[in-house]
């Protein structure tokens, strides 16, 4: 590596192979950045997403290199339970970021800039301590509210003491952070009027997807409803598996692909409405087998909540269901309305079985419009979410704050 080199440490609780959107998301970006001229390292926790699917390792730290990036895996609490206890998910957002944060003072000196990833909040300690207080440059990448979030499904208290400490701490990080990121402009307007983070201080960088790996191949030969990622308390997955009950088209499926939380309670819903014939839960796979799942598909399926708090939400399977020429059925409101406008990729629907059933029936019986949709979202990610461009837009935002 050439002396004059930047460097800068990836803060991320997860990394591939962790199996979560964000996981992928921080590799690829992370692999274009060494490409763009940057000496990267990542530091996360050993693989422990989703929960209960991985071993518990007991090592102080693992050394791997892939693709021009460093990854020091540093010991933190792994869950191993599906729907891991209160405590049991603390102690591993907690851990983590305390180890980080020995590991960057001792290595202090080796690095130009950090960049923290949230969520979890908890990752912006190395940063607060490291950026913050001791000078070093320093991005603060948020990609989900998660407070919000917490509140809005009924996790955390609202105005209890879990809460306003959180609010606090996430404060203090924003506001000391030199610049943020955000995926969404109603995110960083959110930050802003949360917690006074100055405007010229937020970035946008959107999720995206790395369109060669996610390309159209052939065409479906079955009548397939796609799901794709966390089976999880943000996605309105009951809705979809209710609106099986109600899609007229003859041979089509539901195929949920992933698992969390709520994968459970969806399999007593399946068993009870005796739809075990339209509904199929494939489980985890590996991400390089996602496309060729997404190229056997028919229609993607990306179900928010309708709630304020996932407003400025747009999850990175909408991108990859694009990048494919999927067509996209989404429900929720805010980002993922106006993306799914924007590209023409797709519609969007209440959060009701009877809508979702019609809009499947509707796109299963016309080929044309598919197809249509189809284009019109690959085109759109192409021009405006490949990660390989987000990427560029990070190497433009780092060398600003390192004066390169």
């Amino acid at each position: 590596m050439a002396e004059n080199t930047p460097r800068a440490v990836v803060v991320s609780q997860h990394y591939p192979p962790d199996r979560s959107g964000n996981a992928s998301r921080i590799r690829d970006t992370c692999r274009h950045l060494s490409e763009e001229g940057w000496d990267i390292t990542v530091l996360a926790p050993p693989p422990s997403f989703p929960h209960g699917r991985f071993q518990r390792s007991w090592q102080r730290e693992t050394t791997s290199v892939a693709d021009g990036v460093t990854v020091h895996r540093l010991w933190a609490w792994q869950p191993t339970a599906d729907d891991p206890s209160f405590l049991s998910r603390l102690a591993y957002y907690v851990l983590f970021p305390l180890h980080a944060l020995l590991w960057l003072v001792f290595n202090y000196r080796g690095y130009d800039a950090v960049v923290t990833s949230s969520p979890p909040i908890f990752t912006g300690l190395p940063g607060l301590v490291v950026g913050g207080i001791g000078g070093k440059p320093w991005i603060v990448d948020v990609r989900d509210l998660w407070i919000d979030a917490a509140v809005g499904l009924g996790f955390v208290s609202p105005g209890g003491l879990i809460e306003r400490a959180s609010r606090r701490f996430e404060q203090l990080v924003l506001r000391l952070a030199d610049r943020v990121t955000v995926t969404t402009t109603v995110l960083g307007d959110r930050l802003t009027e949360l917690y006074g983070v100055p405007n010229e201080r937020i970035r946008h960088l959107p999720n995206g997807v790395d369109t060669d790996e996610y390309r159209p191949e052939g065409d479906p030969t079955e009548q397939t409803i796609v799901y794709t990622g966390n089976v999880g308390h943000a996605q309105d997955l009951e809705s979809c598996v209710r609106a099986m009950e109600s899609v007229t088209a003859a041979n089509a499926t539901l195929r949920i692909v992933g698992d969390g939380d709520l994968r459970a309670e969806l399999e007593r819903i399946v068993a009870e409405r005796d739809l075990g014939d339209r509904v199929e839960f494939v489980g985890l796979l590996p991400r390089d087998e996602i496309p060729g799942v997404l190229n056997d598909a028919t229609i993607g399926v990306a179900p928010l909540k309708q709630q304020p708090t996932l407003a400025y939400a747009v999850p990175t399977k909408a991108y990859e269901y694009m990048s494919c020429e999927l067509p996209v059925i989404a429900t929720g409101s805010g980002e993922i309305r106006t993306l799914i406008e924007a590209s023409g990729g797709g519609v969007v629907v209440e959060n009701d079985p009877e809508q979702l059933a019609s809009a499947f029936d509707e796109l299963l019986a016309d080929v044309d419009r598919r197809e249509t949709l189809g284009a019109k979202g690959r085109e759109h990610v192409i021009e405006r979410y490949d990660r390989r461009t987000v990427a560029r837009r990070l190497d433009g935002i780092l060398r600003e704050v390192v004066g390169r």
